[in-house]
């Protein structure tokens, strides 16, 4: 069971990494602000946790990066969504859908 759960919140770090780049190149400082504030403040998402899922999914071919400076001139590696990273995100999309029609349908009904 605990390596369920941990499959499922990796996922959905995942899934929130592609998310948040789907409109356009971000820093990861910048990556994790935006989860936090689109979240209203209900998801903080921790350096441990944010740069390994990105190292990871840029290992797995969805992502690309590049060093570039930020808007306060350091020095910052931006990523953006490659195709294959493009279309992920829209399997995980529709399987998030999924899911959590499932979990309400228990919590409705059990």
């Amino acid at each position: 069971m605990a390596k369920a759960k941990r499959d499922a919140l990796q996922g959905t770090l995942d899934l929130l990494i592609l998310k948040t780049l789907s409109s356009g190149a971000m820093h990861g400082y910048g990556i994790a602000v935006h989860i936090m504030q689109v979240s209203g403040d209900a998801l903080r998402v921790e350096e441990g946790s944010l740069y390994p899922a990105l190292h990871r999914i840029e290992q797995a071919g969805l992502l690309s990066s590049e060093w570039r400076l930020t808007e306060t001139g350091r020095r910052a590696k931006f990523y953006k969504l490659a195709a294959a990273g493009r279309k992920q995100l829209e399997v995980e999309e529709q399987e998030w859908v999924r899911l959590t029609r499932g979990v309400a349908r228990v919590l409705r009904y059990a």
